[in-house]
């Protein structure tokens, strides 16, 4: 029987590892490889923390990625965003990173003083990858805890 996930227990996992344990507490319940965290500095992203599954060094091309060419504006523009395969998604057609990045399921992270965009929380994987509703809506209640301890200087 698989032990039901919770938003308790991703603050128990700010409480005793910070963010990059909430990431990575995050990321276990989920098949996508990797779990991130993106900070909007004007018309670039820059990945603040990154838990890949598979135990790698974050890839150079991960580290700073154009706002254009990135999934995230389609988080700012929704307010979130999903998809399972975006080589099948009608919505990303000639996008500079569709079929590269193939899943992707994201929320917005606002800064907890002021409420501005701050940055985005994500799952991705260069492979197709179903999201359970349950885990999006962990993500989407994580992105909460994990604000203040993000944006805080």
């Amino acid at each position: 029987m698989t032990p039901v996930r919770s938003i308790e227990a991703v603050s128990e996992a700010v409480a005793s590892g910070g963010a990059a344990a909430a990431l990575a507490y995050l990321n276990q319940g989920v098949p996508h490889r990797f779990s991130a965290v993106y900070r909007f500095s004007g018309p670039l992203l820059h990945n603040v923390l990154l838990h890949d599954d598979a135990g790698r060094i974050r890839p150079e091309f991960m580290a700073v990625v154009p706002f254009s060419r990135s999934f995230c504006q389609y988080v700012v523009r929704d307010a979130a965003f999903r998809t399972d395969n975006s080589l099948a998604d009608p919505r990303l057609i000639g996008h500079a990173l569709r079929g590269f990045v193939v899943s992707y399921h994201s929320v917005p992270l606002l800064d907890h003083r002021s409420g501005e965009l701050w940055g985005t929380l994500s799952h991705f994987d260069m492979r197709s990858m179903t999201l359970a509703n349950e885990e999006f809506e962990l993500l989407q209640q994580a992105a909460a805890i994990l604000s203040p301890v993000l944006t805080r200087d």
